[in-house]
This record gives structure tokens, C-alpha cells and sequence, in this order.
């Protein structure tokens, strides 16, 4: 049983790739716990979006086998 992590913009720099699968783990929580120091607290900033299999999601969402967590950075453009 396992999730996928999708890392985009300068978070797939961190994350050293741009997606990655890990054990199924209860919460969002629990999967940035289980990750590098650097990434991790990368991942708990407060202008961090999270999307599970293509749903922004607040807080915490119930995870199952198979989903897709995507990690979503600040985005600006002009």
C-alpha cells in the first residue's frame, strides 16, 4: 500500500525529484513527517497548497491506497 507525492517548482529541487511513492501513512502530517528535515519543514509553510488526487484540500484529508499527493509552491507570474 502506497501514496505518490508530487513535488512541483522549487520543491521538486528540494525533494531531489519530482514525485516520489511512500508507504501509506494515516495523514498529510504523518507523510511530511516521515520525509527529510529540509523537505519537511519546506512542506509545513504556511503558503504550501496540498492536493489530493487533484482536489485542494485544508488541513488534513483522509488518505487511502493509491492516492496522489501533489505539494503545491507560492506561484507568482507578471
Amino acid at each position: 500500500m502506497a501514496l505518490t507525492l508530487v513535488f512541483l517548482g522549487r520543491l521538486e529541487d528540494l525533494a531531489g525529484a519530482g514525485s516520489r511513492e511512500v508507504a501509506l501513512v494515516p495523514s498529510l502530517a504523518a507523510v511530511i513527517a516521515g520525509l527529510e528535515p529540509e523537505l519537511a519543514e519546506a512542506l509545513r509553510g504556511p503558503r504550501i497548497r496540498y492536493a489530493v488526487n487533484g482536489t485542494l484540500v485544508q488541513g488534513e484529508a483522509p488518505l487511502a491506497d493509491g492516492d496522489e499527493i501533489a505539494f503545491l509552491p507560492p506561484v507568482s507570474g507578471g
